[in-house]
């Protein structure tokens, strides 16, 4: 029995830290994360409608409740509010799982390292790509943070 609780708690411990690595990191570093551009890109103004919009979560295979909570709350938005967008190819939503090497190419071009949610604005072509770590600190209020999540896609949209 002895033996069975330690292995449990050891689980238990592998599934948080590997599955939430990400997330205190992110809020500490947000200046650093949302540089995610090329440095010689031109700093794009909000106001631009991009021509298309990537959003991206991404998760590992262990997530915490915390991270399943903003992938839920994620995808409710997008389906809910941006379903038309979605379908006539405005608008790429996806659920990567950072841990399935299939989304390797992906997970490289938006350097993501643990649960996240990124939004690349293209624009004439070119990527524009930030980490959106506020819904971190939404995520206690789902009002907030879906209202949050609509007007930055809307702003993004022209919308």
């Amino acid at each position: 029995m002895k033996k069975f609780l330690i292995s449990l708690m050891l689980l238990l411990a592998t599934v948080v830290f590997t599955g939430c690595e990400n997330a205190s990191s992110a809020i500490d570093n947000k200046a650093v994360e949302n540089k995610n551009v090329a440095s010689d890109q031109a700093e794009v103004n909000t106001e631009t409608a991009a021509d298309k919009l990537e959003i991206y979560y991404f998760h590992r295979t262990a997530r915490c409740r915390s991270c399943m909570a903003i992938g839920r709350l994620v995808n409710e938005t997008m389906i809910d509010r941006y379903s038309h967008d979605i379908k006539n190819g405005k608008i790429d939503y996806r659920e990567l799982n950072i841990d399935d090497s299939e989304n390797g190419e992906i997970v490289q071009k938006f350097k993501a390292t643990g649960s996240s949610l990124f939004i690349n604005r293209i624009i004439n072509g070119q990527d524009n790509i930030e980490q959106d770590t506020d819904v971190w600190r939404l995520l206690s209020d789902e009002i907030v943070f879906k209202q949050h999540l609509l007007d930055k896609i809307n702003s993004y949209l022209n919308i």
